[in-house]
């Protein structure tokens, strides 16, 4: 039988990051002893307190269709949480539960951007953000950014890409992959470029949390003159230890929520109940762990960057914030795709392709020491090994 599909899948493809543990699962089935890190996820355990919540509310019967937006306890919450952390004032009914960070983004792309719509993103970023303008109808505007100026944003590069059509930019601070947190000067020069231009702001803020040294995190709806035309997408993955979980959400103008609510209500209903007493409970409950779970990674970021610069033909900058390193390859003479097969077929280390993130990343492979001090080690080995 002969399947037709509609255009906007024929150039999707799957997500890459997915893609690398995929190919780890396979290899680990097949026999192999196989390091991912090629992943995003926290090693840590979701904490007791979280859990206890969850489980009280799903044994108390908690297991039904809740209000689309999410609970009321949990918005009220975040609502609080963007005020005191991010100095961002936001309404209740501004603020929609998702399943997950990643169904708050696309959501938020569907219900703004469609044909004949431009979605500006920098490079390097996320996989996804292209893959859902796409989704969308939308065309997806690459600011390439560059690595020996530390990935920095300039009004300049904004105006020379901006176009009229232009509805979206997106920003990710700290960025996946490249762990850049962006300073006070780039904020000014989105925020003076989304005002000029009249564009609204996604801020992806999901590892507002992990940062490290003296850098520190701004949020862009706290700004002058862009709560009206900032969306902020953040949830509970990064900070909590909670990827399984599925939270995330979006806080913004009740207006433009209000129609993102569409969206979302038809494609996903609500968040998981039970899942949503959880969040509550991480909102409300100690937040110490956060910082171990930081300054754990601090350690593993160390230990990563030192062993890949020993690595002939690498050169790894520190990340200032995430847990991702993201080395420049090129010195080998090889690209990121064939450094990042090499790896996983002699070194036995599942690493991510720095082409997933932006055309101006062949030379880039990305790694994440979210993963044990244990493990790390043993990977950095392998891969010094394996290009001795």
């Amino acid at each position: 039988m002969s399947y037709r599909f509609a255009g906007r899948i024929g150039n999707l493809q799957p997500s890459p990051t997915v893609a690398v543990s995929d190919r780890v699962r396979e290899l680990k089935q097949q026999g192999h002893d196989v390091i991912d890190l090629g992943g995003g996820d926290p090693d840590f355990a979701t904490p007791k307190h979280i859990c206890e919540a969850a489980s009280e509310a799903l044994f108390a019967g908690d297991t039904h269709y809740v209000a689309s937006a999410g609970i009321p306890q949990l918005r009220e919450g975040i609502a609080r949480k963007l005020k005191d952390d991010n100095g961002i004032d936001v309404d209740v009914n501004g603020i929609i539960v998702t399943p997950g960070g990643k169904s708050a983004l696309i959501s938020s792309v569907l219900a703004l951007a469609g044909p004949g719509d431009d979605v500006l993103t920098f490079d390097p970023g996320w996989v996804s953000y292209e893959p859902m303008a796409t989704i969308a109808g939308a065309n997806t505007i690459h600011v390439s950014l560059d690595a020996s100026d530390n990935y920095r944003i300039t009004r300049e590069a904004i105006d020379r890409h901006i176009t009229p059509n232009t509805r979206l930019m997106i920003v990710n601070s700290p960025n996946n992959p490249s762990g850049k947190v962006i300073t006070q000067d780039e904020v000014d020069a989105i925020c003076s470029a989304a005002k000029d231009h009249d564009v609204i702001v996604f801020s992806d803020e999901i590892y507002e949390k992990i940062i490290y040294d003296d850098n520190k995190h701004i949020s862009i709806a706290a700004q002058p003159g862009m709560a009206e035309r900032t969306l902020t997408h953040n949830g509970f993955s990064k900070a909590y230890a909670m990827t399984g979980w599925r939270l995330g959400y979006v806080a913004g103008p009740v207006e433009i929520v209000k129609q993102i609510m569409k969206i979302h209500s038809h494609s996903v209903t609500c968040a998981t109940s039970f899942a949503q007493a959880g969040a509550v409970a991480a909102l409300n409950g100690p937040q110490d762990f956060i910082q171990e779970m930081v300054s754990a990674w601090d350690r593993r970021r160390a230990l990563i960057v030192n062993g890949l610069n020993e690595i002939p033909g690498f050169n790894c900058p520190w990340p200032q914030g995430a847990f991702y390193a993201y080395p420049d390859v090129s010195g080998t003479g090889q690209d990121g795709g064939e450094i990042a097969e090499f790896l996983i077929s002699e070194a036995r280390v599942g690493v991510t392709p720095g082409i997933a993130f932006g055309e101006g990343s062949k030379g880039h492979i990305r790694l994440s020491y979210a993963n044990s001090d244990q493990l790390l080690e043993e990977s950095v080995k392998r891969m010094q090994a394996a290009f001795a």
